[in-house]
């Protein structure tokens, strides 16, 4: 599975998940224009899987996000090829993409009180 996304001339590929004893490790290819394609690992602890804080489906993602962060951050080009993601990291992105209860168009209406 792979995934592309375009951002100031950057690719970001997704390319697979390796099954590790600390947890899953994701890892992504970044290529540039100008530029040898660099390869980053990101992992998601294991706890985060058993707890339920991370659906296995949602984790690509969750790892894309953090990615392009520390590319945004740093001109594209980050220091470091591994990044271990904190519960905050989790908590956070797991807030900003609850699903929003949905609206009714034709709920029943509030029936009026005598007063």
């Amino acid at each position: 599975m792979s995934t592309n996304n375009h951002n100031n001339g950057v690719i970001v590929q997704f390319v697979g998940f390796e099954a590790k004893e600390r947890g899953r490790e994701y890892t992504f290819t970044v290529r540039e224009t100008a530029t040898e394609p660099r390869e980053f690992t990101l992992l998601i602890p294991i706890e985060a899987f058993n707890s339920r804080k991370v659906r296995f489906q949602d984790a690509p993602d969750i790892c894309s996000h953090r990615l392009h962060v520390e590319l945004a951050a740093t001109e594209n080009h980050p220091a470091m090829t591994h990044f271990d993601l904190t519960d905050a990291e989790l908590d956070t992105y797991r807030t900003s993409h609850m699903q929003k209860p949905p609206k009714y168009p034709y709920a029943p209406k509030k029936e009026e009180q005598d007063a």
